[in-house]
């Protein structure tokens, strides 16, 4: 269990994190999502003991991260995989963290094994690719078999087969009780891999739910029946938003499948289609952190210089 309790941390007059509390439960992924500035890092690298925080506190099982006697046997981390240094080789790169943190020399090579790194581990650091680092760096997380994980964009750089097998590598560790907290900006493989999200924006926290409470908001139902005038009376009068939908159907908000199909039973009306219509994770995202977004692209690129003088020319 993680737990955040009014975690503030100020850089002179400005918040980057700003009374932020959340739970980080066992037993599923919890996502943590905002947009770039929304304050993510700052709260890892208080909840990792790399930064002290200006109030509040974030601690692991009850205790600060400073506090743990063995670290590396209770929390696992991935914060920067080009954290190491380039001429050390693999596998003695974990060795020296094994060593350090008291852990059995054997434990490198099943991590090895296990990142699909045991014909690279011989070979330095510095000539890795940035998939071959995310895997030492996902070794060196998983090295003290921890109970909790904390990973900070595990993903970059993996091929389709490495992204499938963290996937079901986290998943799998959640099942067996333990607490895994994954930040990504991916929101296709959040929305493949996390159980709950945490998302905040601007330091502060907009959101803390299971990941269908986010998919099925601002979701709507298709509905099919050749009685469409009784049954949009009979949803209205529910409370319902009906609007007509695409090839007579009608498109339903404000309840779900199971209440209009016990709504129509009632009544008796014939129902030939009943469907939900969830939103993306990545429209859902983007429609609760709209305010939040600090750091926005302009909608157009500029106009080729080129381009400019052809389109000049052919208006000549």
């Amino acid at each position: 269990m993680i737990q955040v309790r009014g975690l503030t941390k100020r850089y002179g007059p400005v918040p980057a994190v700003d009374d932020l509390t959340f739970d980080v439960r066992p037993g599923v992924v919890t996502g943590f999502l905002g947009p770039n500035g929304s304050g993510k890092s700052t709260t890892l690298r208080v909840i990792l003991g790399l930064d002290a925080p200006t109030a509040g506190t974030a601690t692991i099982r009850g205790r600060s991260y400073t506090g743990l006697p063995v670290p590396m046997r209770e929390v696992g981390a991935l914060l920067d995989a080009g954290a190491v240094h380039p001429r050390r080789r693999a596998r003695d790169h974990l060795l020296f963290l094994a060593r350090s943190n008291g852990l059995p020399a054997s434990r490198v090579d099943e991590v090895l094994d296990m990142t699909g790194l045991e014909r690279a581990a011989r070979r330095r650091a510095g000539v890795f690719s940035l998939g071959m680092r995310q895997r030492l760096g996902i070794a060196a997380a998983l090295l003290g078999d921890p109970e909790v994980l904390i990973l900070d964009e595990p993903v970059n750089g993996l091929d389709p087969e490495g992204i499938r097998w963290i996937r079901a590598l986290l998943r799998g560790l959640a099942a067996e009780g333990r607490t895994v907290l994954l930040s990504s900006h991916l929101m296709s493989e959040m929305a493949l891999t996390a159980d709950h999200l945490v998302i905040i924006g601007r330091g502060r926290l907009i959101a803390d739910d299971g990941l269908d409470a986010f998919t099925d908001a601002g979701g709507s139902v298709l509905v099919r029946t050749p009685a469409a005038p009784r049954l949009r009376s009979l949803l209205t009068g529910a409370g319902a938003t009906v609007r007509p939908g695409p090839d007579g159907a009608l498109t339903v908000r404000g309840l779900d499948a199971s209440r209009i199909g016990d709504l129509a039973a009632a009544e008796g009306v014939p129902l030939h289609e009943l469907t939900p219509q969830r939103v993306s994770l990545e429209d859902a995202y983007m429609a609760l952190t709209q305010q939040a977004v600090e750091y926005r692209a302009t909608s157009e690129p500029p106009r080729q210089p080129d381009r400019e003088r052809a389109e000049a020319g052919a208006v000549r």
